[in-house]
């Protein structure tokens, strides 16, 4: 009689769980389809080429400031790490027995810096910080790194126009189920 009541149970949560969620909410009264402005609110993707970046920019000064408030006490005053990942060196380290992965030795585009910081940190408080901030926080991880110049200013242009060390170095994979496209520009 048991096995037949957990057989029972069973069923029905699993017939509940295969409802459509727009048909839940007539049924049930639960739950709504987002918004155009919500959806919006969580379309902040940036791809490797810069495409979605924001209006705004962010300098290196600016961007020392806001990283001594918001990232120093996991990533160190400058980035060499702590409980958080090291952020800066490792150039000429990939190809080594002890490869030390930074945003300067292996991220292969700075848009995706961008997007990251946005998106995840600090990590107490993911996306509470300005467009500008984050631009400025590109900014100072890439100067720190000897990538862009102690006036450099980001926006999405400049941002996008930054050509990694590591870009080259990544491969399409190549297994047959991966579908890879071609790198035909910007690359």
């Amino acid at each position: 009689m048991q096995i037949h009541k957990f057989g029972l149970a069973t069923i029905v949560v699993s017939t509940l769980l295969c409802v459509p969620q727009a048909q839940s909410a007539d049924r049930y009264g639960i739950g709504r389809t987002a918004t155009p402005a919500e959806i919006a609110a969580w379309n902040i993707d940036v791809d490797r080429y810069g495409n979605n970046l924001p209006a705004g920019s962010g300098n290196v000064e600016r961007g020392r400031t806001v990283f001594a408030e918001q990232c120093s006490s996991c990533h160190g005053p400058k980035g060499e790490g702590g409980i958080g990942d090291r952020l800066v060196g490792g150039q000429g380290t990939l190809a080594s027995p002890k490869p030390i992965k930074t945003v300067g030795s292996f991220w292969p585009y700075a848009p995706t810096l961008f997007d990251y910081i946005r998106r995840a940190m600090p990590m107490n408080a993911p996306q509470s910080l300005s467009n500008e901030d984050v631009y400025a926080l590109a900014a100072y991880i890439l100067n720190l790194n000897g990538l862009v110049p102690d006036n450099a200013t980001l926006n999405a242009k400049s941002l996008a126009a930054i050509k990694m060390p590591n870009r080259d170095k990544f491969t399409s994979d190549p297994r047959p189920d991966v579908k890879n496209t071609a790198c035909t520009s910007n690359c």
